[in-house]
């Protein structure tokens, strides 16, 4: 009787140990479970507040308007004015191009070169070939050298580009009291503001400075210029030029000409450009019609499928 006790228990003390480890185990699957089911939601939270971190941030920093230079600095924002060759549909003025370049040719080019703009570009635009060719020939320019080394002058030709004023930059500067007159030929492209700017900086010079404006001799005010002070007087008057088309040469009239003929040499080919640009929307416009239809073509089958489920039908 004792040994058939102990063999009883045996069993018992087996299964009680056995009864132990499956609780065991189950309470660690279910800690190990709550915490695989907590962690996503503290991933989820950091990555919230990351990205609204991330979202101010960048609100902050690039949402705002930024002045690296204070407005005496940088000189006074240019008025946005309706160009009209500024539209997406419309073509320059040649008219106000040809009364621009003599404006240019007048006034601005003793000071002011053109050097990257030739005189071939100004036939069919502003000029006749006759008419480009007579400005050009007014002109002297080197010839190649001969057998013995010498450089002759040839009048000019229609290939040939503007000439500057000036030899060089240092003779330009001590022409000009110290300053550099910029080429004119990316001007437009090269300010800030483009026409505007131009246009405001020709016609923003006043009769007498502003009470408190400082200005150093030799030079003149003019607000929307960088620092408020530019070596350039004012050029441009009522009457300075007398246009051949009988148009009233105003200043406002003779920078708004001016500028529009300096946007053209700073990009002659804007015509072509918009040509082209409307032939490319148009055929996008095309073909995305046409992908538009090919997708829902190939898709219809898939989109317009409907699923069945049958459920077995069980055996009685």
């Amino acid at each position: 009787m004792l040994a058939r006790t102990v063999l009883r228990s045996v069993p018992f003390r087996g299964a009680a140990r056995q009864s132990l480890n499956k609780t065991s185990s189950r309470a660690s699957s279910s800690s190990a479970g709550s915490e695989s089911t907590s962690s996503p939601i503290h991933l989820t939270v950091t990555a919230s507040i990351a990205t609204a971190v991330a979202l101010g941030s960048a609100t902050y920093l690039y949402g705002q308007e930024a002045f690296a230079m204070t407005p005496a600095e940088e000189g006074l924002h240019a008025t946005q004015y309706p160009w009209e060759h500024a539209k997406w549909n419309k073509t320059f003025d040649h008219a106000a191009l040809r009364r621009g370049f003599q404006v240019y040719r007048e006034v601005c080019a003793s000071c002011h070169s053109l050097t990257r703009v030739p005189w071939r570009s100004f036939v069919g635009v502003t000029h006749t070939v006759d008419e480009m060719k007579a400005f050009a020939e007014e002109n002297e320019y080197d010839t190649e050298p001969n057998d013995q080394g010498e450089i002759e002058k040839r009048p000019g030709k229609l290939s040939d580009y503007i000439p500057p004023p000036y030899p060089n930059e240092e003779a330009a500067r001590f022409a000009n009291g110290g300053a550099l007159p910029p080429d004119l030929s990316l001007i437009v492209k090269g300010r800030h503001g483009g026409c505007n700017y131009i246009f405001s900086l020709l016609t923003g010079y006043p009769d007498e400075p502003p009470a408190g404006a400082a200005v150093q001799e030799g030079m003149n005010f003019n607000p929307f210029f960088p620092g408020t002070a530019i070596a350039m007087a004012r050029v441009l008057f009522d009457g300075v030029v007398e246009y051949e088309d009988g148009t009233p040469a105003t200043t406002s009239q003779m920078a708004k000409d001016v500028v529009e003929f300096l946007n053209w040499a700073a990009e002659p080919e804007m015509d072509d450009r918009k040509k082209m640009g409307f032939k490319a929307l148009t055929l996008l416009t095309g073909l995305f019609a046409l992908s538009v239809w090919v997708k829902r073509y190939k898709w219809s089958p898939i989109k317009t499928r409907k699923v069945v489920y049958s459920p077995p039908v069980p055996r009685r």
